[in-house]
């Protein structure tokens, strides 16, 4: 539970940069630039806590479902540059939570195949059924005060609103691979390292074609140069907010680790209204709107988060695993022993080697390279609610990834 809390915060942070959309950058640039640091952080920081060797003998073990993470990877591609047009066109604190509807999909996939709810009880049903309608509701509020905004043109508003109900149908499918791997006892840290190829490889195709080829991507990538440093950024921040997500759909299922983390839509509601303004000229009503269906899908989160699943839901849990060892040939002691939070593969690496500080030193020199001649965004922010909401996130990072290392050694 906490690591989905930690995951809401961080994935939160991560769209602040995509802001940059409205300085005239372009979405798919933007996607680009930001997946390129995704790319960057998701071979650091595995190698940081578990080294390169623990990795590829994991991916050895469980080849199978390095085909589901790619794809995985991909679908989140689409689904991120999605969201960087919903944010140009509604603004972040109105997008952010139309495209979390997808833990309604989560939920759903994570009852049709991986047995989750499965003799939960009528209590804990409730509280997640309940709360998936919540999350509907406080949708459908936020799409209404999105159309209503007087600062939003009506046909920027319709294209804003369809593009983050796309992010959340892809993402919301995307957990379909998550819960597979993790069933299947393989360490998140491996199965992002192995998505990062899906979804660097999708994004650069979709800025290609879009952007007509090579060169004006070069070109678009060169006029913002200035911008690289905060995009990469928002990429290296994403991860660790996917990393704690990761963690979430590993121990306590799709079903109820999604929503935690689409807490999201709580720090996406602060950073775009207290940072960046985002709802400041608009009518009492809309505001109203907008904090009202936040709040209602927030409340819809947290119920499904405590329908804690009973003796007889966790029996059901085993069967699919069993099913999964059986269909793969796995060893189902180590996978439950895995599911459990044990490392099972810890006598079988030898940690860190020579090359693990190379790829290090290259990310660190890659930010550094960027950061050299970065620019202020001519952007409005409130520098004082910056350090509120990135001191409150840090906190969150350490109170995780403690808890992470005293109960599962990054497991």
């Amino acid at each position: 539970m906490i690591c989905g809390l930690a995951a809401g915060a961080w994935l939160g942070a991560a769209e602040a940069p995509t802001k940059l959309v409205t300085l005239g950058i372009s979405p798919f640039i933007i996607s680009l630039a930001m997946v390129a640091g995704v790319f960057v952080a998701r071979w650091t920081v595995p190698t940081i806590m578990k080294g390169t060797e623990y990795i590829f003998i994991d991916l050895r073990a469980k080849p199978h479902l390095i085909v589901w993470a790619i794809l995985a990877g991909a679908l989140w591609a689409v689904a991120n540059t999605l969201t960087v047009f919903a944010i140009r066109d509604v603004g972040l604190s109105i997008a952010f939570p139309l495209w979390n509807t997808n833990c309604l999909l989560g939920l759903f996939w994570g009852w049709f195949f991986f047995r989750e709810l499965r003799g939960a009880g009528k209590k804990a049903q409730a509280k997640v059924l309940g709360g998936a309608v919540g999350i509907v509701i406080g949708a459908v509020l936020l799409a209404y005060a999105s159309a209503a905004a007087p600062l939003v043109a009506s046909s920027q508003s319709a294209a804003g609103v369809l593009s983050a109900l796309g992010a959340g149908l892809l993402w919301g499918t995307m957990y379909i691979p998550y819960r597979k791997a993790y069933l299947s006892g393989m360490n998140p840290l491996s199965f992002v390292t192995v998505f990062t190829v899906g979804e660097f490889g999708t994004v650069a195709a979709l800025a290609l074609v879009f952007r007509g080829g090579l060169h004006p991507v070069l070109t678009d990538l060169t006029a913002a140069r200035p911008a690289l440093f905060w995009l990469f950024l928002g990429g290296f921040c994403w991860v660790l907010g996917d990393l704690f997500q990761q963690y979430a759909a590993k121990y306590i299922g799709i079903g109820r680790g999604i929503p935690l983390s689409n807490t999201n839509q709580l720090w996406g509601l602060a950073w775009g209204a207290l940072v960046f303004g985002e709802l400041a000229g608009r009518g009492s009503a809309a505001q109203v709107m907008v904090v009202t269906g936040s709040v209602v899908m927030i409340l819809g989160a947290l119920a499904i988060s405590q329908a804690e699943a009973p003796a007889t839901e966790h029996a059901a849990w085993s069967e699919a695993i069993e099913r999964e060892c059986d269909r793969y040939g796995l060893d189902h002691d180590e996978v439950f022993r895995a599911q459990a939070g044990e490392d099972v593969m810890a006598d079988r690496s030898h940690g860190w080697r020579w090359w693990d500080f190379a790829i290090v030193a290259a990310a660190v020199g890659i930010f550094v390279w960027l950061a050299h001649g970065t620019t202020r965004p001519p952007i409005e922010m409130h520098p004082s609610w910056i350090i509120v909401l990135l001191a409150a996130t840090l906190g969150l990072l350490v109170a995780g990834a403690v808890m992470l290392w005293k109960r599962t050694r990054f497991s």
